[in-house]
């Protein structure tokens, strides 16, 4: 069991790596139109309704992309198609990430199951290119459609409506908590979960105040870092510092993992800082209602929020919060290397 959801989690991941370049692109498109033509831009033809529906038209492709591919990566190329339309089902019916995630699980080892049926040589070739494709693709989408799809859209409307109907203090603890989880494992399944959150509120509901959460707890890990030993330059090698340009560069590009090789060197002070850090910027963005109409960027999207000062508020006092404590629990270097000492002692 262990091995089998280390496996699910691989291709969960696969799928999200094959899905980012529909997101991105797709994302700031839709964004950009909505800057140059409104809100209303899609009711208006012309340039901005067009750069509008390009973004829709890639956004549109993401699910399918992520049923895709993660069937791609459990049964390889014959899962692609089943997975491809276990996908666009779940977009149609509105079932959302959830509901791709489950709908290219399923196609990859229901082809993995198909692959394995001994069939007779004169049919073996037709295997990969009509009968794996016409039978997985017609189960896979009958199985959406009647039975898992209904309850996935239900939760995902559920969600929608809680989240829309939250007052202050909710979106208060929503915020600490997409925070703290964007800085957990930074770019792992946690990170990505707070992601796909985010991203699944903004396409079902057009609600992207998650999202502006969702970049401030992923920029402000690599800013704490570098707070930190702007501060406290008595507490980190050379070699430590001389990462403090690459720190500001990754928080400011939405890299949380430039804050990996530091939270390695000294999990137990760093992650609790970088923690704390991005729940109060992932809390304050949530309070003050900032959105960002865009799924990445950082701050060379910055113009792409409805608050962009607030936005960029939420960063500098998650990074400063999180760079003081992290400056006041790491010790001296000296004191450190007798601590360690002590220990192997």
């Amino acid at each position: 069991m262990k091995r089998f959801l280390h496996d699910v989690q691989t291709h969960l991941l696969t799928g999200v790596s094959y899905m980012i370049p529909f997101v991105v692109p797709g994302g700031i498109l839709i964004a950009i139109g909505f800057l140059l033509g409104g809100i209303k831009v899609y009711e208006t033809p012309g340039f901005a309704a067009e750069l509008f529906f390009l973004g829709k038209d890639a956004f549109g492709l993401m699910v399918a992309a992520l049923a895709g591919y993660i069937a791609y990566s459990v049964a390889d190329r014959p899962g692609i198609a089943p997975g491809f339309v276990g996908g666009i089902v779940a977009t149609r019916i509105g079932a959302g990430f959830l509901g791709g995630m489950i709908a290219g699980l399923i196609a990859g080892y229901l082809v993995e199951a198909i692959k394995q049926i001994k069939v007779p040589q004169m049919i073996r070739s037709l295997m990969p290119v009509l009968i794996i494709p016409l039978l997985a693709s017609t189960i896979v989408g009958l199985l959406m459609v009647y039975f898992i799809g209904p309850p996935v859209k239900w939760l995902n409307e559920t969600m929608s409506v809680i989240l829309n109907n939250l007052g202050t203090g909710s979106a208060i603890a929503l915020g600490l908590l997409i925070g703290a989880m964007m800085a957990f494992d930074m770019g792992g399944p946690v990170n990505k979960a707070a992601y796909f959150f985010a991203l699944g509120v903004a396409e079902t509901a057009n609600n992207w105040v998650p999202m502006g959460a969702v970049f401030v707890g992923g920029m402000v890990p690599p800013l704490v870092i570098a707070v930190a030993m702007l501060i406290a330059n008595n507490k980190f090698t050379e070699e430590e510092k001389a990462g403090i340009p690459g720190c500001f560069v990754g928080a400011a590009s939405l890299i949380t993992e430039f804050a990996i090789p530091y939270a390695a060197g000294d999990p137990v002070r760093v992650m609790p800082s970088i923690m704390v850090g991005s729940a109060v910027g992932g809390a304050i963005s949530m309070a003050l209602g900032v959105s960002m109409m865009a799924p990445h960027g950082g701050l060379f999207v910055f113009a792409l929020s409805n608050k962009p000062l607030l936005y960029v508020l939420s960063i500098i006092v998650g990074g400063i919060v999180g760079g003081l404590m992290l400056a006041a629990i790491k010790p001296k270097l000296e004191a450190e290397k007798v601590e360690l000492d002590g220990q192997s002692a």
